[in-house]
């Protein structure tokens, strides 16, 4: 009796040995954790062409930069200007032609007073020391405002700083008070108080 109780204590004692090095031989294998790669796409760098040179911003155009000289001041410097230039000395007038108001000047070329002077039959310094005709005569060279060529009313009355009116063709001739007529050979000559246009003949008021 005593021996069969033995033996059962081994058997149980044995299977519980068995029991417990299964349990500790068996050991779950470690899950490694799954590789998540993401793809990582870079952006195409833009190209740039070392043949093509930034775009450098746009220079001045010089018939468009701003005029830093009078009407007077231009037509002094004027080979063709010298007589209207020394009239209007004489007549007091080139200080207007100075002054920041915006003018239209149809300025008389040197050869454009040989004509007047045949007609009036007086030399170049008898002209000139006639104060009285030239303030009647120059002013009526002037428009109290600036009108370019672009922007000439053709066939309307312009009236000038001596009240008198001009009209203008789409020729570009002027016809005076008188009936005459002169043609403008140059436009747009730009001054810092407004613009001058060259004409081949002197007006006359009257």
């Amino acid at each position: 009796m005593l021996k069969k109780n033995l033996l059962s204590i081994a058997v149980v004692t044995a299977a519980m040995s068995l029991a417990a090095c299964n349990d500790t031989e068996t050991v779950a294998d470690p899950v490694e954790p799954e590789a998540t790669t993401e793809e990582v796409v870079a952006e195409p760098m833009a190209e740039t062409d070392p043949m093509v040179e930034t775009e450098a911003e746009p220079m001045a155009d010089d018939m468009n930069m701003e005029a830093t000289q009078t009407i007077a001041e231009i037509a002094a410097n004027n080979d063709n200007l010298t007589i209207l230039t020394a009239a209007l000395q004489s007549a007091g007038l080139d200080t207007m032609l100075m002054e920041d108001t915006k003018y239209t000047v149809f300025a008389p070329t040197d050869d454009a007073f040989a004509p007047l002077l045949e007609k009036l039959g007086v030399t170049k310094d008898e002209l000139l020391a006639n104060k009285d005709l030239l303030k009647t005569v120059l002013p009526y060279h002037v428009v109290p405002m600036e009108v370019k060529a672009a922007d000439v009313p053709y066939g309307t009355d312009i009236e000038t700083a001596n009240g008198k009116t001009i009209s203008i063709s789409e020729d570009n001739v002027i016809t005076d008070a008188t009936g005459n007529t002169a043609n403008i050979t140059g436009t747009d000559i730009m001054a810092s108080n407004g613009v001058i246009h060259t004409i081949d003949t002197v007006l006359m008021p009257e």
